[in-house]
């Protein structure tokens, strides 16, 4: 198999950074990759490139038609940004930089920041969704299944069943703009193909839903899977 990934070498942890960090490869920004070359189903990289640019439109609320000079834009925003922010503010970071930093850091992220996530996760499923959607049980995903990085828990529904991740509101503070990665998407659609139900993203704030309308989205697909 022929493989066309250029690569980077030591800059990719830095441009993969800060195009994530500054959301450049969104489908808002780029379109639904993913989706797209699957529709394409090309059999060429000069296929899917004639053909990406011929059908590719942002995923946004006034879609935009992607053209190479859109591409050529969001690469010149890439290079801004890790030039001026970026490089700046990891500069001042490298320099500040204890080693106590270090390992308060690695005991934060393992002690408090799971046990944090832990607590979050109980209350926004057990004090929130399970007293909502009373005639349903909901369960922490089982650890051996593929999808279970992405899935938190799950719910019965007949012979069906709903995932659900839970996200704190940090995670990102316009939850109404968040977007999927592509590992993810493909993690929610190989969790529908095999158990039939939609997964739902729940955002916490203190422990409580943050994203209410999902709640109506919930009880649609709870109707859809019990008729």
């Amino acid at each position: 198999m022929e493989l066309h990934s250029l690569n980077f070498g030591k800059k990719e942890r830095v441009l993969n950074y800060a195009c994530q960090t500054y959301q450049l490869s969104r489908p808002s920004k780029v379109g639904a990759v993913m989706e797209l070359i699957r529709q394409c189903q090309p059999n060429s990289i000069e296929e899917w490139e004639q053909w990406y640019f011929s059908n590719a439109y942002t995923n946004s609320k006034t879609p935009v038609k992607i053209t190479r000079d859109i591409i050529h834009e969001l690469g010149e925003r890439l290079y801004a940004k890790i030039t001026q922010i970026v490089i700046p503010e990891w500069q001042e970071a490298f320099m500040e930089l204890t080693e106590q930093d270090c390992v308060d850091y690695i005991y934060n992220l393992t002690i408090n920041r799971t046990y944090d996530g832990y607590v979050r996760e109980k209350s926004v499923v057990y004090d929130g969704l399970a007293k909502i959607f009373t005639n349903i049980e909901f369960k922490e995903t089982d650890p051996e299944l593929d999808h279970s990085g992405d899935i938190d828990f799950t719910a019965a529904v007949g012979n069906s069943q709903i995932g659900f991740q839970i996200k704190p509101i940090t995670a990102n503070s316009n939850f109404g703009g968040y977007s999927l990665s592509e590992r993810m998407k493909h993690n929610f659609d190989d969790f529908t193909r095999q158990f039939g139900g939609k997964v739902f993203v729940i955002f916490s704030m203190k422990g409580e839903i943050a994203n209410q309308d999902v709640i109506a989205d919930i009880e649609n697909e709870i109707k859809r899977l019990s008729e």
